[in-house]
Parts: C-alpha cells; sequence; structure tokens
C-alpha cells in the first residue's frame, strides 16, 4: 500500500516565499482588497440610493430589468456626487498614470468636467475600469480595458478635433473654451443668399 494510505491525515510541510515575493504578494493582496472594497461601496450605493435614476437598457442587454448607471442619465445630487467620484479616479489614477504631456497635437483641459462629451467618455472609461479589475475579469481584464477602452478614449479626448481641440496645448497656458456641435434639427435652416 503507498504511504499515502499509511497516513491520510498527515498535514503537509508549510511552504516558505521568498521575502522579495513577499512583498509583492502582500501589495497584491492590499490592492485587490481595496479595489473590492471600492467596488462594493459603488454597488451599495448604486443599489441603495433611490435617488438615483437610471436608463433602462435596451432589449436583450444585461439582465432582466436591469438599469444604466451611466452620468448622463442622472441628475441634480446624484449627477453630482457620481462627477465627484469619477473626479477623484480622474485625479488620483488616470492622470498621474496615463496623463501624458500636454501638446498641440494632445490637448487637456483642466477643466473637463464642463465638456459634456469629457464627462461621458471618462465616465464610460471609469466604468469599464471598474468592471475590467474585478477579480471575475480574470488576468487579462486590465489588458482588454486597455485595448478596448482606455486606448481608444484618450485618442478622442486628446484628438485636434475632440472636445478639448480649443483647450489648453501648453501646460504653461491653461486654457479652456467650449465648442459649439452641429444645431439640432428642430432649429430651421437659414435660406440660400439671405433670401425670406
Amino acid at each position: 500500500m503507498p504511504e499515502a494510505a499509511d497516513h491520510p491525515f498527515e498535514i503537509p510541510e508549510p511552504t516558505r516565499v521568498p521575502d522579495h515575493d513577499l512583498a509583492d504578494l502582500s501589495a497584491s493582496v492590499r490592492r485587490l482588497l481595496d479595489q473590492s472594497s471600492a467596488q462594493a461601496d459603488l454597488l451599495d450605493r448604486l443599489s441603495v440610493d433611490p435617488a438615483l435614476p437610471r436608463l433602462p437598457m435596451p432589449p436583450g442587454l444585461g439582465s432582466q430589468g436591469a438599469e444604466s448607471p451611466f452620468i448622463l442619465a442622472m441628475e441634480g445630487e446624484a449627477y453630482e456626487a457620481e462627477l465627484d467620484a469619477l473626479t477623484d479616479w480622474v485625479d488620483d489614477l488616470l492622470l498621474p498614470v496615463y496623463g501624458r504631456e500636454v501638446t498641440s497635437s494632445a490637448p487637456w483641459c483642466p477643466w473637463w468636467d464642463q465638456h459634456p462629451e469629457a464627462v461621458a467618455r471618462l465616465h464610460a472609461l471609469w466604468l469599464a475600469w471598474q468592471q475590467h479589475i474585478d477579480p471575475e475579469a480574470g488576468p487579462a481584464g486590465p489588458a482588454v480595458w486597455h485595448r478596448d477602452h482606455l486606448d481608444h478614449t484618450l485618442a478622442q479626448l486628446r484628438s485636434t478635433s475632440g472636445p478639448f481641440a480649443a483647450c489648453t496645448t501648453d501646460p504653461e497656458r491653461p486654457s479652456h473654451r467650449l465648442l459649439h456641435g452641429p444645431k439640432p434639427a428642430s432649429e430651421p435652416a437659414p435660406r440660400a443668399g439671405g433670401e425670406e
């Protein structure tokens, strides 16, 4: 008979982790716990706060009756609270890690929260980040977030034809100007030649 059958309840020897690996492991666990706590807080806020208006998901997307936590669906205090949380994420994570130099070919606006397109794109990026750092997203989650969300969003925001096109192009000279978009179809078009 094999030895395992003779000692079925024998406790294996503990595994020793080198100190340099232990520090990395400890930092990873701390980071995962912080992320988990932040996600739990967000889920609590989204599920408990009755003042948080939601837009219904299109049929066939998500679970039955699921609603969107997208910032453009919010108003009043709910919008302000979500914008504050988004601002913290942009200031504390996005800009320190991904905020490359401001140039004429890569403008940025310190007052990005006054650009509706920027708020919408950055909020969508933040929601995707929360989804892709979840342990259930798997080890490739962050890479997918970079490839599918971050790169495209920053390219759109910082393009010379993006929402910041008339804003800061030189970090020494901050500037802010909202560009006007197309007029809604409900407004009458001017007649050719100025005739009425």
